[in-house]
């Protein structure tokens, strides 16, 4: 690549930002350089633990090892969420993937010299800045990375057997932020950019835990979160402001058409959290009983309690999808809707009962 280049007129004001951008596009070509079990490794990694792993496989997980543990991985999850579609509405962030060639400073010839590869997880739709792969996780994993430090820390007095789990989710957010730069989703200032601001949120929501227990906060909570994203993307809209510039890149250069999916548009993100809001909701008007949560207190009501949310929340969310757009968005807020009701209210009482059945109570030895 030449090192001097004629920067087009008009975007003489963003050479700083082109330059980061480049720097971005080594780094993907040095990340897709490497051995083809590391690009497998980097594949699984961005396809299956991506934003939506937090509701179906992480907070099911925590839900089983603490209560409320698993409800603010899931509360965490879903404001993050949210401030992520809204950041992404106004940073105006690029993808490699279309950056490359919208940039307007690589010739035809630098283009296909550049061995730069897609994948079927590339192709995402929305804006890139901040990474949502590791804002979210970021900060919806902070409450079980603390939970698991206080555990650790009263088993030993060990300084480095304790920052064990702090190092964990360290270890996942830049691996997670590698996996995206490699498959050319994010550059990676907005990978930083996303764990910064993940861990900083995670932090600072944990301080302050909602009532799980009150139905109405939560009802207002997926109301004010739906109304002020379509609020701020309306204002937007009549102020001139183009929200969904990124569509029409990512139709123009995802490499092959069926690798662009409706359920990375920032409005499938919206229907997620909103979903899952009212998900809580249902929770709050349902909870265990005091006499349930007593027996879930048994190592193995709760390990079969959370196979099965696990397992459950795996089979709801294969269920097939509409290909209609709006009726995909209505088929995601319902899904995500069942997921906190089952998790914490339907399968417990279901665990309980079906153990009463199997292991009536033996009655009490006779007097005579």
């Amino acid at each position: 690549m030449e090192t001097s280049r004629q920067v087009p007129p008009d975007r003489t004001g963003l050479v700083a930002m082109d330059a980061l951008h480049e720097a971005g596009i080594w780094a993907a070509l040095a990340l897709q350089a490497g051995p083809p079990w590391l690009e497998q490794f980097w594949v699984y990694l961005t396809s299956h633990f991506d934003p939506k792993s937090i509701y179906t496989f992480c907070f099911p997980l925590a839900h089983g090892l603490d209560a409320q543990v698993g409800l603010m991985v899931l509360w965490i999850g879903l404001v993050a969420e949210w401030l992520n579609v809204v950041l992404k509405w106004f940073l105006f962030g690029e993808r490699p993937y279309w950056w490359i060639h919208e940039s307007g400073l690589f010739s035809r010839e630098e283009l296909e010299k550049f061995p730069l590869r897609q994948f079927p997880v590339t192709c995402e739709t929305g804006p890139g800045s901040p990474s949502g792969h590791c804002m979210i996780p970021g900060a919806a994993l902070w409450p079980l990375v603390t939970a698991l430090t206080a555990k650790v820390a009263r088993s030993t007095r060990s300084r480095m057997l304790r920052l064990i789990p702090l190092f964990a989710y360290t270890l996942f957010l830049v691996a997670m932020g590698l996996s995206r730069i490699f498959v050319l989703a994010h550059f990676p200032h907005q990978v930083v950019t996303g764990i910064l601001a993940g861990s900083a949120l995670g932090w600072g929501l944990q301080r302050c835990p909602p009532n799980f227990r009150v139905f109405r906060f939560f009802v207002a909570v997926a109301v004010v979160l739906m109304l002020s994203a379509l609020a701020l993307h309306s204002l937007a809209t009549a102020a001139g402001i183009d929200l969904d510039w990124s569509l029409r890149l990512a139709s123009a250069w995802c490499s092959d058409p069926t690798w662009l999916r409706p359920d990375t548009r920032p409005f499938a993100s919206l229907c997620r959290v909103v979903g899952s809001a009212l998900g809580l909701a249902l929770a709050a008007e349902t909870p265990p009983h005091h006499r349930d949560e007593e027996q879930l207190l048994d190592g193995r009501l709760r390990v079969a309690s959370t196979a099965l949310a696990l397992l459950a929340l795996q089979l709801v969310h294969r269920l097939p999808r509409p290909s209609d757009t709006a009726a995909l968005y209505r088929h995601m807020v319902v899904h995500y809707a069942a997921g906190p009701f089952l998790v914490v209210s339907i399968l417990p009482r279901f665990v309980i009962a079906l153990r009463s059945f199997l292991e009536p109570p033996q009655a009490p030895p006779s007097t005579n």
